[in-house]
């Protein structure tokens, strides 16, 4: 079990250590982030949500820009560009003294931090094998959930102490995990960014963005849906358990630390049945079954005047919906990065992530109203939606396959075209005389040594 919390080594070590640094630092900001601004700031808690819902909004809408730029000039310089940037602007939390600079900030870390995550995904399809994205991807998520555990508990250390000094501490250290993780990301080769323009043989450009792609974008939709899992744990959980059940409120600790230690340590195998879109398909389907019944585990959970049955209720639901997560993510991985055009990753992703931000923004009021205010019902209906909505993203990813291998046939055939119209630049030689010697005929270079990405290696 435990050779799976390491990566191989080269490139993706690096990615999964940069995740690891970046998110650590994460962590700890969200747990302080909403005491710091309302009680040291002194901002008011509707003043706090309006400015990160501002700021969020905007990383909506330049992300896709952003990995298009990722695309133009380069993966791993625009993702080290993108996280300096969020580190100056965590670093300016702390001089903020009115809501309008706090919305200038929240705008340009949301921006950054979305942006460069972005960029981090196109450098990873650059960087590694096609049929090994998935794994890498579910190793670089282990990480994830890894940094975003340790750095809330050291933010649980900061609301113990409760100071100005110790809430600038946790906003220095997610600075410096930002510069770190650039640092690390600085280490790993660089992908060569894509042409400004291709052009078929007619002359006329074969450049497509993603809002043309029109089955990438249906899958993208519905799996914002799918997505209504993430904030689920942390926004409706705790107001189901204290209205709703007879379980206390202390158990979502245990729920949140079973689903954040069981994705760290499971993530990585749970992903090596994907390798396809086949098996991506059936992923998604058989994780969307293990959701709606943790969402029927849940709805049974306020039925019972026990506290026990309630707890455990509460936490067979919270097993079955981290394991539907895990294959749910793995699914979503797949389909996410293998109908992406080769060279487009950047903003493919980037408009494909833009789903987890549209959830985290609407999931708090669609889950509420839902959960909350309907109950049991709400639940269940929560449930045949997750599987509703899997079902329809199977037919839409088959025919996201087909417009993929199409256009990889025709982009051949303009390849195989305009080789053959390109006129040879060399006379042939009079009879009689051997041809000229040609810079081929020079001894091969020797190759290099090691694996891309040898100097991140060094670092742990």
């Amino acid at each position: 079990m435990f050779k799976d919390l390491i990566p191989p080594p080269g490139p993706p070590r690096g990615l999964a250590l940069a995740q690891l640094v970046c998110r650590l630092g994460d962590g700890a900001y969200n747990i302080c982030a909403a005491l710091y601004f309302t009680r040291i700031v002194g901002l008011s808690p509707f003043q706090m949500s309006l400015g990160l819902t501002i700021g969020w909004s905007a990383a909506l809408v330049l992300s896709v820009p952003l990995g298009h730029l990722a695309d133009r000039v380069g993966p791993r310089g625009t993702s080290v560009t993108l996280f300096v940037c969020a580190a100056l602007s965590v670093a300016s939390f702390i001089f903020i003294t009115s809501f309008v600079p706090f919305i200038i900030a929240s705008c340009a870390y949301a921006v950054s931090q979305r942006g460069g995550s972005a960029a981090e995904q196109a450098l990873l399809a650059g960087l590694v094998p096609k049929e090994q994205v998935t794994r890498v991807r579910a190793f670089v998520q282990s990480s994830y959930n890894a940094g975003m555990t340790i750095g809330a508990g050291l933010g649980g250390l900061v609301l113990l102490f409760d100071r100005q000094g110790a809430y600038y501490a946790a906003f220095a250290l997610n600075g410096i995990a930002f510069l770190i993780a650039a640092y690390i990301l600085r280490r790993l080769p660089a992908v060569a960014p894509v042409p400004k323009e291709q052009l078929s043989p007619d002359g006329k450009s074969t450049s497509k963005s993603v809002f043309r792609d029109a089955p990438y974008v249906v899958i993208s939709v519905l799996n914002t849906v799918l997505l209504l899992y993430v904030p689920l744990i942390a926004v409706a959980l705790p107001l189901w358990i204290s209205e709703h059940t007879s379980a206390p409120v202390s158990l979502l600790s245990v729920m949140l630390m079973l689903n954040t230690v069981v994705v760290a340590l499971f993530q990585v195998r749970v992903s090596e049945g994907v390798k396809d879109l086949t098996s991506a398909i059936r992923y998604l389907l058989l994780g969307s079954f293990l959701l709606a019944a943790a969402c029927v585990a849940f709805a049974f959970s306020g039925t019972w005047d026990s506290a026990w049955t309630a707890g455990v209720l509460l936490v067979v639901a919270a097993g079955l919906m981290v394991v539907g997560e895990m294959m749910q993510a793995a699914g979503e991985w797949e389909v996410s990065f293998g109908l992406a055009p080769k060279g487009k990753t950047g903003q493919y992703q980037a408009f494909f992530g833009n789903g987890i931000t549209v959830a985290e923004m609407l999931g708090p009021l669609v889950l509420t109203g839902l959960i909350v205010y309907w109950g049991a019902p709400g639940w269940i209906l929560l449930g045949g939606l997750f599987v509703a909505v899997s079902a329809a993203m199977a037919p839409v990813i088959r025919w996201g396959g087909r417009v993929r291998d199409e256009n990889e046939r025709l982009e051949q055939e303009s390849v195989a075209a305009a080789d053959a119209d390109r006129p040879t630049d060399r006379a042939e030689p009079p009879a009689g005389l051997a041809p000229a010697p040609t810079a081929t005929s020079a001894p091969a270079a020797k190759p290099a040594t090691g694996h891309p990405g040898e100097a991140v290696d060094d670092l742990v």
